[in-house]
């Protein structure tokens, strides 16, 4: 009898495991991540602004914000570094950076949210590119690995 890939002495009857075809969500993975990067900059930007001119609000509803402008600025830019480096990573197919990313794209939702009264357009954006990150790494992130 022919032995099998990953078959030894004491594992008759296993096989090797099926390679499984990669899908058109690998190419979407890869798209999310680019986003993530892309939003992880945004954020910055729009972190740094805030920094450095706080008397620069788009709206000026700088009284319905929940803390100061200065502190959200401080929120956005780290927001913004930790989604640059877990993008980056979910480009080499990590599954810590991919689960970073989850929960750094859900803090950056409530984050945006939170800041909508200062941005409202801006927020939205970024919002709707969290959104469509969470739903691709989560649905589909591991394809990226295959």
């Amino acid at each position: 009898m022919a032995s099998t890939y990953g078959e030894s002495a004491g594992a008759v009857g296993r096989t090797a495991p099926a390679e499984r075809e990669a899908t058109g969500w690998v190419g979407w993975i890869m798209f999310a991540s680019v986003l993530m990067i892309l939003a992880g900059v945004m954020n910055g930007v729009q972190g740094l602004i805030a920094i450095v001119n706080d008397d620069w609000v788009v709206w000026g509803n700088r009284a319905d914000l929940y803390i100061d402008l200065t502190a959200w600025g401080w929120v956005h830019l780290l927001l913004g570094i930790v989604l640059l480096l877990a993008g980056i990573g979910v480009l080499s197919g990590n599954i810590l950076a991919r689960s970073v990313a989850v929960v750094v794209a859900g803090l950056s939702i409530v984050a945006n949210f939170l800041w909508l009264p200062a941005y409202p357009v801006w927020a939205l954006t970024i919002i709707a590119v969290d959104v469509f990150v969470i739903y691709a790494l989560t649905a589909h992130g591991g394809e990226l690995r295959d």
